[in-house]
């Protein structure tokens, strides 16, 4: 097993070399000079209304090759908007349909499951409103099918959650949350059953090896693995399912977003590294941007780079990659989702 590992490490790194590059890989500094093969397109979605995009992260791909997203209702948050936050848009950017007004405090994480079905986490506002530290799941037809957590209640127990940031659903139907964004908030990862009970939770406040410090993205590849977006501690945790510890990896910069496609390959969006130090963000020496490689050995072969690298947030803080493999980047800062296409 060793053998064969050491083997395929070898085979990427030669190609890396051929085609020009010295990626990344295991404990090296992240890139910040790959090649971009892609092109970006501005304006992607069109709304009929002349609606503008508010901030969002959470950006996902159906099963049907559709595009799932959600808005922040125009500005950075929901709280007394009566706008649809959910959004279905094809791949030309032509919006499908919407649901969820009334629902949403902050919309977070989303994902999109094996049956098409949509999650979406809800953050808590201070003060209190009766609304988030929630879990949604909803039918493509945006009817409410499960709830996880307590509305409106901020908790470390069983059935309540403090600012989960993302969600996300095993080919056996497990579900894992994200839980936690931020000093005061949780850190942990917490799984359920299919049918929402509660199985285990792991980690906590740290930057020890299976501690967490804002785990804000989560991912699967195809060997049933989670990935986890530690962000503050400017790292992925590669767990298994119950928790162990398998690898750290901190070359594809500071994790706001992932997206792990069919062939492995993983595309990480980092949306806050600076060099300020001591301070928030801090990543010296890293360009923000969308690193993408290996899942399999975590060579990094390719960086869409932030044009902008200014301010608390910019480009892309969630991803993801249709079939035909154009990538998406939604955008809190400049409250976009740029679509970027293969050249």
């Amino acid at each position: 097993m060793v053998s064969g590992r050491l083997t395929r490490l070898a085979l990427a790194f030669v190609g890396t070399l051929s085609a020009g590059t010295a990626g990344a890989q295991g404990g090296d500094p992240p890139p910040n000079n790959l090649p971009n093969d892609y092109i970006t397109v501005l304006n992607w979605a069109k709304f009929p209304d002349g609606r503008r995009w508010g901030s969002t992260a959470g950006i996902d791909v159906a099963p049907d090759g559709s595009i799932w997203a959600y808005d922040r209702c125009g500005a950075n948050s929901c709280v007394d908007s009566d706008l649809d936050p959910i959004l279905h848009l094809d791949t030309s950017g032509r919006l499908l349909g919407s649901f969820g007004a009334g629902l949403f405090n902050v919309p977070h994480g989303l994902h999109v499951d094996a049956d098409g079905n949509v999650w979406v986490t809800n953050h808590g506002v201070d003060p209190p409103n009766g609304k988030g530290q929630q879990v949604f799941k909803f039918s493509p037809r945006g009817e409410v099918l499960m709830t996880l957590g307590r509305a409106g209640v901020a908790g470390v127990g069983h059935y309540t959650f403090n600012q989960p940031s993302d969600v996300l659903v095993a080919p056996n139907g497990e579900i894992f949350v994200a839980d936690g964004h931020g000093a005061r908030t949780n850190a942990r990862i917490v799984k359920f059953a299919p049918d929402g009970t509660f199985i285990r939770f792991w980690g906590r406040h740290g930057s020890g090896p299976e501690e967490l410090e804002g785990p804000h993205a989560l991912a699967m590849d195809s060997q049933g693995r989670l990935f986890v977006g530690d962000r503050t501690n400017n790292r992925i945790q590669i767990f298994d399912q119950d928790g162990t510890l398998l690898d750290s990896w901190a070359q594809f910069g500071r994790p706001s977003g992932l997206f792990i496609d069919q062939h492995d390959t993983l595309y990480v969006a980092d949306s806050e590294s600076r060099d300020n130090e001591g301070g928030y963000g801090h990543n010296p020496d890293v360009r923000r941007g969308i690193r993408i490689g290996s899942a399999v050995d975590g060579t990094v072969s390719g960086f869409i780079a932030d044009p902008a690298e200014r301010g608390g947030s910019s480009a892309a803080e969630g991803v993801a990659v249709d079939h035909d493999g154009n990538v998406y980047g939604a955008e809190v800062g400049p409250r976009d989702v740029k679509k970027y296409i293969k050249r």
